[in-house]
């Protein structure tokens, strides 16, 4: 009788961890993935290699997921994926293209504009003039800060200059964007009382919403729209891994 408690706890608790239960409402689950950088080989975390993300968009095409940007969320349908690449590289223009089209995919790219001003590091970025060429009808744009520097301890004067500022450059380069937010490094407050006059900010200057990484499938629609869950795919995962993390979001129990 212990034993089958037990099991029983232990299964409850992996499906309200794992948020299983979505999958009896799938209008209400929505999978938002997260990648960096694009390159023919990889070998590091935050780079996927050209044919393990063909392979991803070839299953998500197959399995009939539907693709969203942030604007259209308001829509109900089954499958709701959001596909999000951070920081505006400049391979991302080389390879993802061709790969939305062929899949019949959309993605949405989160721009630092300190990045596509000054670079970032050695990498090759992508210029304003080519940020604002991309296809509308496969690329939404969306902010990531102006200076990517993390927002948990920010004091709330600086944090609002930064995201203004990130918006105006937009602004003036007429690139189209949607008012919403990937926390660079995946931070923000966290303390109740410094959360919530971080989320006034937000709410003040019009973010609709915010993503961090959490791992974790979002119910939607959402009582927390600036804590969006975003599932981290990392360089290495192989197409048995990604499936795996499409039902459970993060793979450990700690």
């Amino acid at each position: 009788m212990i034993l089958y408690l037990i099991s029983v706890l232990l299964v409850a608790f992996i499906i309200v961890y794992f948020r299983l239960y979505l999958f009896v409402f799938p209008h209400n689950r929505l999978v938002i993935l997260m990648y960096h950088q694009i390159q023919k080989e990889s070998h590091e975390d935050l780079t996927v290699s050209l044919k393990n993300l063909e392979q991803q968009f070839s299953y998500l095409n197959r399995k009939k997921y539907t693709p969203q940007f942030f604007s259209e969320l308001t829509v109900s349908t089954k499958k709701n994926i959001i596909i999000t690449f951070d920081d505006g590289y400049r391979n991302n223009l080389e390879y993802l293209p061709s790969l939305l089209k062929k899949y019949n995919l959309k993605a949405t790219i989160f721009i630092p504009t300190g990045f596509i001003e000054n670079g970032y590091k050695n990498y090759p970025m992508m210029t304003f003039d080519e940020i604002r060429s991309l296809d509308r009808n496969y690329f939404e744009i969306a902010l990531h800060t102006h200076a990517h520097d993390s927002l948990k301890t920010m004091p709330s004067d600086l944090i609002e200059k930064d995201l203004e500022k990130n918006m105006q450059i937009l602004d003036a380069q007429n690139i189209p964007y949607s008012k919403v937010l990937a926390y660079p490094y995946g931070k923000y407050p966290n303390k109740e009382k410094e959360k919530s006059a971080f989320f006034s900010i937000l709410k003040k200057i019009g973010i609709d919403f915010a993503v961090r990484i959490g791992n974790r499938i979002n119910y939607y629609p959402t009582q927390h729209p600036y804590e969006l869950c975003r599932v981290d795919i990392k360089g290495k995962d192989s197409i048995i891994k990604f499936k795996l993390k499409l039902i459970f979001g993060r793979l450990k129990l700690f």
